[in-house]
């Protein structure tokens, strides 16, 4: 037979947050030159990976040209100084529409102030470069991202966008947002890093809602420290500072039947990261959950629809046809939901999160699949989030770990956990962590 033709990556490295910070400090590197090197990488990728969804090149060079005088006159603003970043479109930039790819927003004025998330990036000396893409509303309806692995599958979603730039090299940092699995699932598919934060500790003004009590902003990178410094920027000051170094980590992977039907290379692929921290003198256990993660997963669901009904409500009043046959699907099966029901929901996942971490209270980090499978082909179906929602609800630090590739190239990734408010811990161990497992083929 013959040899099929090579499958087209636009997958490129985009580049280490922390050196292109340490060499703009030290003026060895110019904010301007960086900014127009992602700005000619959008121009060349991205009519193949169509990640963008407004590209702001000419604010952000003259934003990178301040940057720069900056430098010149000592002043450093902070850890991401002339670092260029990529916006989820549902967070608000100055001079931008938010469209949440919605047809319901075609014609959304440009913002008149930046979201909170994006003025603290700023104060931290960033360039925001442009908006790219989302599903509609942070839900399922998807993008036209597509992964730069290999076009003909999905990015992940919600954050499709977000994890496309950084994977294609376009951008070094990169917002998404997470309300079920939409920051680690985009993340895992398209072999790069993510970090969301425990729930509630970024700040949501500025940004549309899917469902407020999940809704958290998540830093995309190309390796877990890039993720992890978008984050430590701006992290809140209220946030517990991190405990003692540990020399030595206990990893608990739980076993649960949830992970059921993890594929094959899924399974080895948590083999060889697991035996890798093990190997470098971490303590492994694997320990059944105390607690079913199905029900987790139904609950979550549960809850999200509930708030989404509400939340979006207005998206019934427009035309047929100007919002997603995903989204109002999701608004009216939200809005048959009982406030009842759903108060009881919530109080069910309180007692499975305390449960679940009196449990495990020696537990440093969890250890986790991503996703049952790589990104799967075609567009329309941007994955499942069965493995990711359950530790949404679980509501702590979760850090996605790029964990090798399949043998059809396709990336594969982890889940790196923690309780809720162990944020500045979480970021201390995943850098650890992934020194040592992170990119394992």
């Amino acid at each position: 037979m013959p040899t099929p033709p090579p499958i087209a990556s636009f997958a490129a490295d985009p580049g280490r947050v922390r050196t292109f910070a340490r060499q703009i400090a030290l003026g060895t590197l110019s904010p301007v030159e960086l900014v127009q090197r992602y700005l000619d990488r959008i121009k060349n990728a991205d009519p193949h990976v169509q990640c963008w969804r407004e590209v702001d090149g000419v604010r952000a060079l003259a934003l990178a040209e301040q940057r720069e005088r900056e430098v010149q006159e000592k002043r450093i603003l902070g850890p991401l100084h002339g670092i260029p970043i990529a916006v989820k479109d549902i967070i608000d930039v100055e001079g931008l529409p938010t469209r949440c790819n919605s047809r319901s927003r075609a014609d959304a004025k440009p913002a008149t102030g930046d979201a909170e998330i994006v003025l603290a990036l700023r104060r931290a000396g960033a360039i925001p470069l442009g908006k790219v893409h989302t599903t509609e509303y942070a839900f399922f309806d998807p993008s036209p991202a597509r992964n730069p692995h290999n076009l003909e599958h999905t990015p992940g979603g919600s954050s499709s966008g977000s994890a496309a730039a950084v994977a294609a090299g376009m951008a070094p940092l990169a917002l998404g947002t997470q309300t079920v699995a939409s920051v680690n699932r985009p993340a895992a598919y398209c072999g790069i890093a993510a970090f969301k934060p425990s729930t509630r500790t970024m700040p949501g003004f500025g940004i549309a809602p899917l469902a407020p009590s999940y809704d958290t902003v998540g830093f995309y990178g190309g390796t877990v420290d890039d993720a992890v410094l978008g984050f430590e920027a701006v992290a809140p000051a209220f946030l517990p500072p991190a405990g003692p170094e540990k020399p030595q980590l206990t990893i608990v992977i739980p076993e649960d039947h949830h992970l059921g039907d993890a594929c094959v290379e899924m399974q080895a692929a948590m083999a060889r990261i697991a035996n890798a921290f093990a190997k470098a003198g971490h303590r492994i256990e694997g320990q059944i959950s105390p607690i079913p993660f199905a029900d987790l997963f139904r609950l979550q669901r549960q809850t999200m629809l509930y708030e989404a009904g509400r939340a979006l409500a207005f998206l019934q009043e427009f035309p047929k046809g100007l919002a997603g046959e995903k989204i109002l699907a999701a608004i009216e099966e939200g809005q048959r939901i009982r406030t009842m029901d759903y108060i009881e929901q919530r109080t069910m996942i309180d007692m499975l999160r305390q449960r679940f971490f009196a449990r495990f209270d020696e537990a440093d980090v969890f250890l986790w699949p991503a996703t049952p499978e790589p990104a799967p082909k075609g567009l329309a179906w941007t994955g499942d989030p069965k493995y990711i929602s359950p530790w949404t609800a679980l509501g702590g630090p979760i850090v996605s770990l790029p964990a090798g590739k399949t043998r059809s190239g396709m990336p594969l990734g982890v889940l790196l956990s923690g309780r809720p408010g162990t944020d500045l811990d979480m970021c201390r161990n995943a850098r650890a962590l992934a020194a040592i497992g992170e990119g394992m083929g």
